[in-house]
């Protein structure tokens, strides 16, 4: 079974849904609702998968090396796809942690690129296809 949903504390709620709702449709999904307390994301039509939610944290100060959350990977298509929501991350705010790039040591095929977001959350980005498979 699938995980039903993650939930994210963000200290700057409207600034993290600005740049969620730039990033999410990318990474194929769709705002499901959002009020001044949360905003959340749905695998887009109607696709199996892992809902996100985002709330108001008391107060500022994630690291992904502390205790709990270490990173968020989203899974796309084509090794395309990756590059392109990276050099977009880039362009939003995003701190790169590692290009671009196969990860043969997890298996053949992975392509993967790792971001901080503006909120100090890491991101993957992978497609777990063979260059020639795409």
């Amino acid at each position: 079974m699938p995980i039903g949903h993650l939930g994210l504390n963000v200290y700057d709620l409207p600034a993290a849904k600005a740049y969620y709702d730039r990033l999410m449709p990318q990474v194929g999904f769709e705002p499901f609702f959002d009020n001044d307390r949360q905003f959340s994301y749905r695998p887009a039509d109607g696709k199996i998968g892992t809902w996100l939610f985002f709330y108001r944290a008391d107060r500022a100060g994630y690291h992904r090396r502390n205790e709990g959350l270490q990173h968020l990977a989203f899974i796309v298509k084509t090794r395309q796809k990756v590059n392109e929501i990276f050099d977009w991350a880039m362009t939003e705010g995003g701190s790169p942690i590692r290009q671009p790039q196969e990860l043969p040591q997890y298996h053949p095929g992975y392509y993967a690129a790792f971001w901080q977001d503006p909120h100090g959350f890491l991101l993957e980005v992978v497609c777990h296809r063979e260059h020639a498979a795409e």
